[in-house]
């Protein structure tokens, strides 16, 4: 048996994070895999300043807009196939998905498309988790084991986030929002922090910057690790790494023993 520690982590620009001391967090906390989203740079943009530590395989999706979106995954196992997108040019173009295949998983990286700016970005945003849960299902019939994580830019439960009553008719609280994890875990996939910590409240993972946000914990819990029910018992813990400040998302992890 191994036991691999896998984090995820809207860094909000990696140029950014790179000055905030990035590089010597991650030689620190030496996950066996990270999945950064919301990286806004291409990786010509990056590339001499990312001196990783040794052994990390690194795999970038950028989109097509500078500046914006993006993600990628740093890992020191070799996955066996790497793809970047669904194969939907309208959700590909944008630089939010990696896919990597291991032997044990197939494990996701998925930068999902926030829908405050307008109804047409939130009908983007719906149509995204529709196309998510498409490809996964189909992964999941080809006997794949799944570890799809993000930033999913929804809080699910009212426990999820400080101010439920207050955010309810915005983008990230929305009715429709919701009902789409209740679906993806109806699916069979399960929010594996909520596995080990199924009713505490105040555990977030984005602060905005206002208002002293962060400070006073006020705050929103939208970065997930799902897992197909299939690999639920193989993950060991599931935690929330709140203390690091590097952006105003912080980074979540999981520990598996295959």
């Amino acid at each position: 048996m191994r036991r691999l520690k896998l984090v995820s982590w809207n860094v909000n620009g990696i140029r950014a994070a790179v000055k905030k001391g990035f590089i010597n967090w991650l030689e620190k906390e030496s996950p066996d895999i990270i999945a950064l989203q919301e990286i806004k740079a291409q990786f010509d943009q990056v590339k001499n300043d990312l001196m990783l530590p040794d052994g990390y395989h690194i795999y970038w999706n950028a989109g097509e807009r500078k500046g914006y979106s993006g993600v990628a995954c740093f890992t020191n196992m070799e996955p066996l196939s790497v793809q970047y997108g669904f194969g939907i040019q309208r959700f590909d173009s944008e630089g939010r998905i990696i896919v990597m295949d291991f032997p044990e998983f197939t494990f996701l990286n998925i930068y999902f498309p926030n829908g405050k700016q307008s109804q047409e970005r939130l009908d983007y945003k719906m149509a995204f988790y529709d196309a998510t849960l498409n490809y996964c299902q189909d992964l999941r019939k080809q006997g794949k084991r799944l570890i799809v994580c993000g930033d999913y830019n929804t809080a699910h439960k009212e426990i999820d986030l400080k101010h439920p009553r207050a955010n309810a008719d915005q983008s990230g609280f929305l009715p429709v929002e919701r009902a789409w994890i209740d679906k993806f875990i109806a699916h069979g996939y399960v929010d594996i922090f909520r596995k080990f910590f199924p009713d505490e409240p105040d555990h977030y993972t984005w602060w905005t910057y206002r208002l002293n946000a962060r400070a006073k914990n006020v705050g929103w819990r939208i970065d997930y690790f799902y897992v197909s029910e299939d690999l639920k018992d193989s993950i060991k813990d599931a935690y929330i790494m709140n203390e690091y400040m590097g952006s105003d998302h912080c980074p979540i992890a999981l520990e598996i023993e295959l």
